[in-house]
């Protein structure tokens, strides 16, 4: 400020006034000083903002790692900012993998009353962080709580996947399931049995693999269902990463997809329309799921809502090229 005011040839205090929006200050010199501010690239400090009027205007996305779900919903909240008053700041402590428990809580006492009036926690482990700001929570481990939740029918979107592939003809359908602590998991799991249990199919266990949600750990279970003796004729991986490298699995065995093996996923991450060949799978709103959150948040933030609200979007089938019809 002293620099603006400096090279503006007016006091500190009017550049004050000016930054604030505070009265008493002529339009021309104000236009000066917003002149230099701007020639200058002066930002006024975060914190200093929150010491001197409680608020920030910013928003928190916390993340525990940067990774193609998390990506796909910080676009969604970035477009519905705009025009809102607010700012985000997308932050990661660069957990591993995201599998630390309580991550949440150590952001949020970092961040919050000083860097953010709110937050939105992307897949949290825990929401019980207490941080006294408002908070919204996107697909949280443990499901639905106390606070403002928003999520996808993983259920449904797992029984249609299922309802395709039978539809196709399949009947040995291997499954690829997420990590098993995740609510998002456990419901991706019931879709799969549901489906096959109304079409008469019995559900077989040896069909049946924990993949983790990562192409890492996706890769042995992955392994382990296509050498099976009798193989199955798909696989549903409950997100597109497993099933992505479900698909490197099976090239590196011989198979071709969908010609020896039929493979679904579960997200519509931008990198299912790019494998070859492109991924069959259940659509998440993810942007959606992200511009909803931001909605929720701020109207709880500007006080027209109490916290508590939980938010269901529906998935959607996208159907591409590496599932096929059998007889």
């Amino acid at each position: 400020m002293s620099d603006v005011a400096r090279t503006a040839g007016v006091s500190v205090a009017t550049v004050s006034k000016v930054i604030n929006g505070r009265y008493g200050v002529a339009v021309a010199t104000s236009a000066r000083v917003q002149e230099v501010i701007d020639e200058l690239g002066y930002e006024s400090s975060l914190v200093a903002r929150s010491l001197r009027s409680s608020r920030t205007n910013v928003i928190g996305i916390l993340v525990a790692e940067f990774e193609p779900f998390s990506t796909e919903l910080l676009k969604g909240t970035s477009s519905a900012i705009a025009d809102t008053g607010y700012e985000l700041l997308a932050y990661s402590g660069g957990g591993r993998h995201g599998g630390a428990i309580g991550w949440e809580r150590r952001y949020l006492s970092r961040l919050s009353g000083t860097l953010i009036d709110g937050a939105i926690l992307v897949t949290p482990t825990v929401v019980d962080a207490h941080p006294g700001i408002p908070v919204v929570a996107v697909d949280p481990h443990r499901g639905r709580t106390g606070l403002t939740t928003v999520d996808s029918d993983n259920m449904r979107g797992a029984y249609t996947a299922t309802q395709y592939l039978l539809g196709l003809g399949h009947r040995r359908i291997g499954f690829l399931g997420g990590r098993p602590d995740l609510e998002s998991a456990r419901l991706r799991e019931e879709g799969y049995r549901t489906a096959l249990t109304e079409a008469g199919i019995p559900v077989d266990p040896t069909l049946m693999r924990v993949g983790g949600y990562r192409p890492d750990t996706a890769d042995l279970p992955a392994h382990e269902l296509l050498t099976m003796p009798e193989r199955p004729t798909a696989i549903f991986a409950a997100n597109d990463l497993s099933a992505l490298r479900t698909m490197d699995v099976a090239r590196s065995l011989g198979l071709s997809i969908p010609g020896d093996i039929s493979i679904m996923g579960f997200d519509n991450v931008p990198e299912s329309a790019m494998s070859t060949p492109p991924l069959t799978t259940i659509a998440q709103p993810i942007r959606q799921m992200g511009s909803e959150a931001i909605a929720q948040l701020i109207a709880m933030m500007d006080g027209q809502a109490e916290g508590g609200a939980h938010i269901t979007l529906p998935t959607a089938l996208i159907e591409r090229s590496s599932c096929r019809r059998i007889s």
